[in-house]
């Protein structure tokens, strides 16, 4: 039976960044094993949208060393080739009078705490920013310049391919089946190509984490959440890659957009979404009566989308904790195991910090971000990372 320093269960961003950390900090022989292809589940439907904007304040330092690394990613991975596909085009967060104010602005006083750079902007400066929309209503904007927008699938194939490259074996269309155990330690993997030895095993396995939690006869708390994703098209108000991502929190899903294509306008909600009672990434159906529910939101703060077409449409499934944030570290009572689940909607901007601090945690280096307040415990304890604005991606 073949034996590894460290097994990664789960080949998409999240598992693709911790397989290339290892590598990076001396581990020998590290085994990445995906149940599809490297980057096809989940990451896939991302968004891809990078900013540092956080109501809960540990996740903003996750983000911000994060975007130095989407920053200079070729450098990073050293593969010259290498690329996520960043379009830096600033980061655009308003709210009107109401009950999101007051957070957002203690969220944005948060991230000028991490030196983020940041500019509050007046609804005229707004507007030359993203012409075509309305500011009329807006009590505070907030404008992250270095933030914008990127690739997840790319990413996660750069960080594969730059691991390789370091040793680290990956076996893409292997599922596991089970873990392997001496006594209440974990030891390795069953898998549908056979059975591998370690002394860790890393988890990412984002909405498929029920089936470790079946492994390991321990709760995780975890619901799949699909959410819907719209393209829309209007040839009188293009939505450029020169106009920034955009975030509005006043709107009754607390929509998100950003450039898709060049011209079209990528759209999708913050709250929270459909409940999926399994795990399940297959696309799911974007009703016609929602597409005119979020049509008139749209429409509230971009006037001309009002007469916009819906060019495409698809889903994306959420690995969601009850408090909208991640499961980073050991699990108590399990040892040989290293988890990270529950994004929520975050993986992607926060990817690459998550895979070194996770990395660092396996080979025993202190992590440069605290694990303690993503820790599992915290359900049991109360401290939970609840975000300002309420349930929901934006946290």
């Amino acid at each position: 039976m073949q034996k590894f320093d460290v097994i990664v269960i789960g080949g998409g961003v999240i598992g693709a960044s911790v397989a290339f950390h290892l590598a990076l900090f001396g581990a020998k022989s590290v085994l990445l094993l995906e149940r599809d292809t490297v980057g096809a589940g989940t990451t896939s439907q991302s968004s891809g949208i990078l900013r540092t904007h956080y109501s809960v304040r540990e996740n903003v330092e996750l983000a911000k060393r994060s975007w130095d690394v989407f920053n200079n990613f070729a450098e990073y991975v050293q593969d010259r080739e290498a690329s996520c596909g960043i379009v830096r085009c600033g980061y655009v967060i308003t709210a009107d009078a109401g009950d999101k104010l007051e957070p957002l602005r203690a969220a944005l006083k948060q991230q000028e705490s991490h030196q983020v750079r940041l500019e509050y902007l007046t609804p005229a400066q707004a507007s030359e920013l993203l012409p075509i929309a309305t500011f009329s209503e807006s009590a505070l904007i907030g404008y992250e310049p270095d933030a914008g927008f990127a690739d997840a699938t790319m990413t996660a194939m750069g960080f594969a391919k730059s691991a390789r490259h370091r040793g680290v074996k990956v076996q893409e269309g292997v599922s596991v089946t089970n873990l392997l155990w001496a006594g209440s330690r974990v030891i390795g993997v069953a898998t549908t190509g056979g059975e591998f030895l370690c002394d860790t095993v890393v988890s990412t396995q984002n909405i498929w984490t029920r089936e470790l939690s079946g492994w390991t006869a321990r709760v995780m708390p975890l619901t799949p959440e699909r959410h819907a994703v719209m393209a829309l098209d209007c040839e009188a108000a293009p939505y450029t890659f020169q106009m920034p991502v955009f975030k509005d929190l006043s709107s009754e899903g607390m929509l998100y957009y950003r450039s898709y294509g060049g011209k079209q306008m990528l759209v999708s909600e913050g709250t929270a979404g459909e409940t999926l009672a399994e795990a399940d990434a297959s696309q799911g159906d974007v009703p016609l009566d929602y597409v005119v529910e979020v049509g008139t939101q749209v429409a509230q703060r971009f006037p001309a989308y009002e007469a916009a077409g819906l060019a495409s449409s698809w889903t994306g499934v959420y690995d969601v904790t009850p408090d909208w944030n991640p499961v980073l570290g050991r699990i108590p009572g399990v040892a040989g195991l290293v988890v990270g689940y529950g994004f929520s909607g975050h993986g992607f901007k926060l990817s690459p910090t998550v895979g070194r601090i996770l990395a660092q945690e396996v080979l025993g280096l202190h992590p440069d971000v605290a694990l303690a307040p993503y820790s599992i415990e915290r359900f049991q304890s109360g401290a939970l990372l609840v975000g300002k604005y309420g349930s929901g991606a934006v946290s």
